[in-house]
């Protein structure tokens, strides 16, 4: 064959520019395990979605417990099941992050089966402290696991299939959820947690099923052996940037507290429009991720979307502070476009975490490490909505752009935790044997 004609046959075979089929292929994770975590993503959090649907519902008039009560409970319960998550996560490391994954997954289930039975607020408070314990153990296997079993060009692409399915998972949850309080029956919602059960002990199942990590087929002796390597809390850098991830992943504030308040209270939308707003957001984060994230290959590629993250977070709330002023479609429209904008800082944060989580924890330790990390996450942002919502409240413009420059301020001080805890990789981490892929 000639070679003009080995290059026709080329340019024929190569996809037209925007195909569909691409852009579809886009979208569906690809056949192996990637597709099967994404599924897994999917079950788990539709199990999820059920129960957080109607659970200020479950609480109230099920348990019997006042909004304040409520809240006390979910602070307390996080700030017990923080004080054991590095042990979870070591435990993780030990045993292997399926098992971890797997049992925790069970465990989560059991807690489910014992709400219907709760009463009073001391039980109440036992039982959400219990499953922040084991949720958190069961998330640090998983976290582990998706980081073993896939080779480091696939982890970002991965990860982003991973985060749609969970979208699309807490989606199809909500509706059920919204189905069952449509029938506006205490009885109903009593039993309702036994849905989420079902499809727990399904996704335990599922997990158990899924091929093992390497560390989880070590044998009995080998995993009786501590990690090596320094913990990670002794990875100042690595900790650093995790509390100022926290810090941008407060755009979650701005997403579901702070704009939807400050349409409510400050503007003249119609509350109608908070829908709307609702499921912009989930559509694009089930749509958007694998080309949002598509870039993102290298350390510097993470700091990029770090300070595009802000760069949108900021944009968001001068836009919305602005609808303090104006009226009707104009508001809305604004108000619209200000969710836009931080919808975009939270597709730009999550592909920046994804790259750090794959690239600056010690493959020996990565249970510690997810623990670890999402602690000091927790601890970067746990404090936005009462501050976010007293600054915008209370000092408006001024305090709308402070919240901005709060959210500046932390992805400046990602650049050199990032850049520290890439030295402490570099200086005590061993060289990570690159895997095939694991069907």
């Amino acid at each position: 064959m000639s070679r003009t004609a080995r290059g026709a046959q080329k340019v024929t075979a190569r996809p037209a520019e925007g195909d569909l089929s691409t852009w579809w292929g886009k979208l569906v994770p690809p056949p192996g395990l990637v597709r099967r975590l994404s599924l897994q993503s999917v079950l788990f959090k539709t199990g999820d979605g059920v129960f957080m649907t109607g659970s200020a519902v479950f609480f109230t008039q099920v348990v019997g417990l006042s909004m304040a009560q409520i809240g006390l409970g979910l602070t307390i319960g996080e700030v017990l099941s923080g004080i054991v998550a590095i042990s979870a996560g070591r435990l993780a490391d030990r045993i292997g992050p399926k098992r971890a994954w797997a049992l925790g997954g069970v465990l989560c289930a059991a807690v489910f089966a014992a709400w219907p039975f709760v009463e009073g607020f001391a039980a109440y408070l036992l039982m959400v402290t219990l499953y922040s314990v084991v949720e958190n153990a069961a998330d640090a296997g998983r976290q582990a696991y998706v980081l073993d079993v896939l080779p480091t060009a696939e982890r970002i692409r991965s990860q982003a299939y991973i985060y749609s399915a969970m979208n699309a998972g807490s989606t199809f949850g909500a509706l059920l959820g919204g189905i069952a309080l449509a029938f506006d029956s205490t009885a109903l919602m009593r039993w309702l947690p036994f849905v989420t059960v079902a499809v727990f002990l399904v996704n335990a199942l599922f997990v158990a099923r899924l091929p093992g990590a390497p560390r989880d087929l070590r044998t009995r002796e080998e995993a009786r052996v501590r990690p090596e390597g320094p913990s990670a809390l002794a990875n100042r850098g690595y900790l650093a940037l995790q509390f100022c991830m926290g810090s941008l992943w407060t755009n979650q504030t701005l997403l579901s507290v702070l704009i939807p308040l400050w349409l409510v209270t400050e503007t003249d939308s119609p509350h109608w429009l908070l829908a709307w707003l609702f499921g912009t957001n989930t559509v694009l984060c089930i749509f958007l991720p694998q080309f949002t994230s598509s870039g993102v290959r290298t350390l510097g590629d993470g700091l990029r979307r770090v300070r595009w993250s802000a760069a949108f977070f900021m944009l968001s709330c001068l836009i919305t502070m602005v609808t303090h002023s104006t009226t009707g479609l104009i508001t809305g429209l604004l108000v619209w476009l200000g969710h836009l904008t931080v919808t975009a800082a939270e597709l730009a944060t999550g592909s920046a975490g994804w790259m750090f989580q794959a690239r600056l924890q010690d493959p020996r330790r990565r249970g510690e490490y997810a623990s670890v990390g999402g602690l000091l996450s927790q601890l970067g942002g746990r404090w936005a909505p009462a501050l976010y919502t007293w600054l915008a409240m209370s000092w408006q413009h001024v305090g709308w752009m402070l919240i901005g420059l709060i959210v500046v301020i932390a992805a400046a001080g990602a650049h050199p935790a990032m850049r520290a805890a890439e030295r402490f990789a570099e200086e005590e981490f061993p060289v990570e044997v690159e895997l095939g892929s694991i069907s």
